[in-house]
């Protein structure tokens, strides 16, 4: 595709073009035409929280889908999700003035004596890249520092990740301790990484089990969209 972007000046497509071709130039990882198209739909007087929906993350859906199919693979996806952020840097500040709407906010963390991250640094970009604010804990974390974290944050959603099989028991460590906070119920709580599978999940009393970024994105949407509607209904 880089051939034929070569003549194409984003300045001069229409609305509905721009669009399309971010979403493009977003599949391609290309992150300085993503800051430039979000700068002109910006001066023509584009809405942060549509811009954010319409270019960035209807385009990241494309993204995680052929993720999800096995089209796409991990280096791509990061450029992918890595030209997001560039998108999303320049829009954060602009949503928070403007109030707009939110999917939600996830506090996400590898475990207690686990330093990896590739695969929950993929599920953070690409859950920002669905909408939801994600405040990242890094790696190596206790479970006082989740919980601190979510209180903190008013946060929907935990998710932990872990690449060592002895270091997964310790998810259910901070589950536990939500639990004995009297505050298990407050959370959607999703688990992830190579040593896990759905049947440990369960077994720690997580929510749900995501096999990838991909899946965990759509695990939270739906978790957290039931969750809305429940509370919705019982006030």
């Amino acid at each position: 595709m880089a051939d034929e972007d070569d003549d194409i000046v984003l300045s001069e497509l229409d609305d509905g073009e721009l669009v399309q071709q971010m979403h493009d130039d977003l599949y391609d990882g290309l992150k300085d035409e993503i800051e430039e198209g979000v700068n002109i739909l910006l001066e023509r007087g584009w809405t942060p929280y549509r811009l954010l929906t319409e270019a960035l993350v209807a385009g990241m859906k494309v993204v995680g889908d052929d993720f999800r199919d096995g089209i796409l693979f991990v280096p791509e996806v990061l450029l992918a999700a890595n030209a997001m952020k560039s998108g999303m840097n320049i829009l954060r500040p602009l949503l928070a003035e403007t109030g707009a709407p939110k999917m939600g906010t996830m506090v996400i963390g590898t475990v207690k004596g686990d330093i990896h991250d590739i695969g929950k640094n993929l599920v953070s970009m690409m859950m920002e890249g669905a909408g939801f604010d994600v405040v990242d804990l890094g790696i190596n974390n206790a479970a006082e520092a989740y919980i601190e974290a979510l209180e903190r944050e008013d946060a929907q959603i935990l998710g932990m990740s872990a690449l060592l099989t002895t270091t997964m028991p310790y998810m259910k460590v901070v589950i536990d301790q939500l639990k004995a906070n009297g505050t298990r119920d407050n959370y959607v709580v999703l688990v992830g990484g190579a040593p896990l599978n759905e049947e440990f999940g369960r077994a720690i009393g997580a929510d749900a089990y995501c096999r990838d970024a991909a899946v965990a994105v759509e695990t939270a949407k739906t978790l957290v969209a039931a969750r809305k509607h429940n509370q919705a209904h019982a006030n």
